[in-house]
Formats: structure tokens, sequence, C-alpha cells
């Protein structure tokens, strides 16, 4: 299983944004949908043995499990309004137990640190950060749970949380990448078992 988990930072906690402006108006929730595109989808397939986690604002995450979804297609609108769905249910889900919203969608009342905590119980946290050890450098781990943050940079606390949590911190190359492109690039570093084969 892999596993991707990206924090929202201003991203909305209720469902009343417009799916015309969430580039703007929703807090960037585009950066989080192109995430989840570039998580799932292969050229005219999905990518079943992946987990996406959205913490939105640190309050909520969005769960998609790609072995279950449905309804997600690759624009960022149909995932934002998979989103908006799965927050229209946030009443429905009561402490930590998730409610479903759409097949393959769920939402947690959890913020990052529940989020990590619970995701990392069997995974290889991996921290993308531009200070880290070069990925080709890296095994590619059988289990990894890949830890980003949107348009802005891990809060102090954050941060904390995930260098106590994370297993590897690696560097992908010598730019600095959106989160979603990154996402690109871990799959096919672990596709390529470390760019290696081809």
């Amino acid at each position: 299983m892999r596993q991707f988990l990206i924090t929202g930072h201003d991203a909305p906690t209720t469902p009343e944004f417009s799916l015309d402006d969430i580039a703007g108006g929703a807090g960037r929730l585009d950066v989080l949908c192109r995430c989840v595109n570039s998580a799932f989808f292969l050229s005219h397939d999905i990518r079943e043995a992946v987990r996406v986690h959205l913490v939105l604002g640190d309050e909520y995450t969005v769960r998609f499990e790609g072995s279950e979804l449905r309804r997600l297609n690759p624009d960022e609108r149909t995932t934002a309004a998979l989103i908006r769905k799965a927050l229209e249910n946030r009443d429905e889900a009561i402490g930590h137990m998730a409610a479903d919203s759409s097949p393959g969608v769920s939402i947690r009342r959890m913020g990052f640190e529940e989020t990590l905590r619970e995701a990392a119980a069997d995974a290889t946290v991996v921290q993308l950060h531009e200070d880290g050890d070069p990925v080709v450098d890296v095994e590619p781990p059988e289990d990894p749970l890949f830890v980003l943050s949107d348009h802005h940079d891990f809060t102090d606390e954050e941060e904390t949380l995930l260098a106590e949590a994370a297993d590897e911190r690696v560097r992908l190359g010598p730019q600095l990448l959106h989160a979603d492109h990154a996402i690109t690039v871990s799959h096919n570093y672990l596709d390529t078992k470390g760019f290696e084969r081809y």
C-alpha cells in the first residue's frame, strides 16, 4: 500500500465553498485536488493500492481509498466536489470514527497529528524535504507513507511531529517540486525500484 498524507493549512472545513473558485475562495483546495489526481491516475486506469489522506485545516481528514473509489475523474472540480460532499457529512463523523460520503471517500474528525500517527502505524514514513538524502540513495520502501504540505511550509509543530515519526527524509531531485509533481515522481521512483528498472 502506498499512502500520501497532504496537509492543507487553508483548506475549507465546511462545504460552503464554490466549485467555480477552488483556487481562490476555497483556500487553495486546487492544490489538494491535484495531489489526489496525481496519486491515483494512470493513463486510462487508476492505482488501487493507494490511500490518500487530506488534512483540512487541522480539523478533518478526508480519506480516499483507491480500491473502492468511484466517480473520481481527472479534473480538479470533480475531486473538489467529492471533498465538499465529504464535508457535508462531517457531522456524522463521531470522534475518530469515519463517515462515508461516497464510494472510497470518507471523513474523520482528525487533525495532522492523529492522522499521521494512524497512517504511520503500518508504514514507512517518508518525509520529502529539500535537505533530505537523495532519493536515489534510499531503498524504496514496501509500504511508504509520503508526507507533504500544500503551498505553505509545515508549521513548527508539524515539523516536530514529522521529525519524530519519519523513518526516511529524502529529496526527490535538485529542484523543489510542487506537491502533486512530487507525488508523481515518488510513484515513478517506486514503480522503477529506485529508478533502476524501466
